[in-house]
């Protein structure tokens, strides 16, 4: 039975949690077939908002679970970008990036759930935290995949070229989930306030 609303559950895994969990690894499904090929391997996509709007709206323990129930999807159906799947994409160039998104939704939700940011300014500053880990894990892991450590190729392709849009899907988010965050949704990273 799930906790009165209003009133912030101890447990993680309450019937709405598990849902709104879903309802994010959904969401970053869907933002895997809004992507197109760039420089390198690994293409743009718009499953970086659905990450970070996954932290900010759903704290750090939820948001990282979303993100990790959204990896093992895609272990058997075709959600990761371009309409990919399995342990191959998980092991190819993407790889990293997609493992990265669990790390960035912990980060931007723990971020959230610490400093409590009430605007705009704050809830960018947590995603842009939370785009570190998928910069770093996938362009450590592009490097091992591609047997290399050209700056060029690791970090002009694996990292550089997405920060002008990723830095677009920081905005957004943190207007969504401000959007959201003012409604009466009881959200659970808001729910110690």
């Amino acid at each position: 039975m799930d906790d009165a609303p209003g009133r912030e559950s101890p447990r993680l895994l309450t019937t709405r949690n598990i849902a709104l969990a879903a309802l994010s690894a959904a969401l970053t499904a869907l933002g895997a077939y809004v992507s197109f090929p760039v420089y390198g391997a690994v293409p743009f996509s718009l499953q970086v908002f659905a990450v970070l709007l996954a932290g900010l709206v759903l704290g750090a323990r939820l948001g990282a679970l979303s993100m990790l129930a959204y990896v093992i999807l895609g272990l058997v159906a075709p959600v990761y970008a371009g309409g990919s799947s399995g342990l191959g994409t998980l092991f190819g160039p993407a790889g990293g990036y997609i493992w990265g998104f669990v790390a960035a939704a912990f980060v931007a939700g723990l971020i959230v759930e610490r400093a409590r940011p009430g605007g705009v300014l704050g809830l960018a500053a947590a995603a842009a935290a939370g785009l570190l880990p998928i910069y770093v894990l996938g362009a450590a892991w592009l490097s091992v995949y591609l047997q290399t450590s050209s700056f060029s190729v690791i970090v002009w392709g694996g990292v550089l070229q997405f920060v002008p849009v990723d830095a677009v899907k920081v905005v957004l988010a943190a207007l969504v989930a401000r959007a959201l965050v003012a409604a009466p949704l009881q959200l659970p990273a808001y729910g110690r306030r």
